[in-house]
């Protein structure tokens, strides 16, 4: 990945990049590049995904049969740093999209390019909620007011935690429409690709602040759920699909509505699309003839 090396101005604009940012310069159907390597000796995937700027969910789904937090040392690993863009995503807005645990942003003006970071968000009975809202607030080093309902889970906790280390929020927040529901960053990094959260969005330390500096108050926020998407791209007919039992979709139906709706359902090997379907690995794969 780090891709932001040619990116000219777009490096100056963010201040400064992380060595594995998902900041890509141009836009397009598909965004960024996988890859492989070997597992190294005491190494976990966990350490893998972060390193590139990957969720827990993606680098598992990946590499099935591999174990996440033991791999045996020298086993191969698919690093699937490329991306199908969500149908939701266009200029100006964030998409988080629940069926990857991915965020998306293309900035209305400036550089033209797509950022792009894993997500953390709620857990079972707390589930992040899809739908349209705004960016109302930004805010830089913030302080956790923490609500009634997660101090009546844990009554020690204080009822504002300042900014620092056993802070939640990280170093910087986005606050949305939604009376509580933020885009913010972790201290406990290793929720990123998991619904952990209590319903809000967390980010590596390293993207907030690429986050925060790209978009602007008032921006658009649609979280949706797309676990199947198509795009073309340069002659290949990909296929992307994620694993998400929240959906409540018939993935073969909405795999052939998004191909009819692009003309291409005729180009459709079939035994490769129903075996991307099958196995949900969560990374774009050929299904052309």
């Amino acid at each position: 990945m780090g891709p932001e090396g040619g990116a000219g101005g777009v490096g100056a604009l963010l201040g400064g990049l992380p060595g594995e940012a998902s900041v890509f310069p141009t836009g397009g159907a598909v965004v960024g590049r996988s890859s492989h390597r070997t597992a190294q000796p005491g190494e976990s995937l966990l350490e893998v995904a972060r390193a590139h700027d990957l969720g827990f969910n993606e680098i598992a789904a990946a590499n099935p049969g591999i174990d996440p937090f033991v791999p045996a040392a020298g086993a191969p690993v698919t690093i699937p740093g490329e991306h199908v863009v969500p149908a939701a995503l266009m200029p100006g807005r964030i998409v988080v999209n629940l069926s990857e645990l991915r965020l998306y942003f293309v900035p209305a003006s400036g550089p033209s390019l797509v950022a792009t970071f894993p997500v953390g968000t709620g857990s079972e009975g707390k589930e992040t909620p899809p739908g349209s809202y705004r960016v109302t607030e930004k805010r830089a080093n913030p302080p956790w007011h923490v609500p009634l309902s997660i101090r009546r889970e844990q009554p020690r906790l204080p009822a504002v935690v300042p900014p620092g280390p056993d802070n939640p929020l990280g170093s910087h927040a986005l606050r949305l429409t939604s009376d509580g529901l933020m885009i913010h960053g972790t201290n406990r990094p290793w929720g990123v690709g998991r619904a952990v959260s209590h319903g809000c969005i967390r980010l590596y330390p390293e993207d907030i602040p690429v986050l925060f500096r790209l978009v602007p108050l008032g921006a658009p926020v649609a979280i949706v759920r797309e676990p199947v998407k198509v795009a073309v791209l340069e002659g290949r007919l990909l296929i992307e699909v994620h694993r998400d039992d929240g959906a409540q979709v018939d993935y073969a139906a909405e795999a052939t509505r998004l191909l009819l709706a692009r003309d291409a359902l005729a180009r459709v090997d079939v035994a490769r699309l129903f075996r991307a379907l099958a196995e949900k690995r969560g990374v774009p794969v050929d299904i052309g003839r």
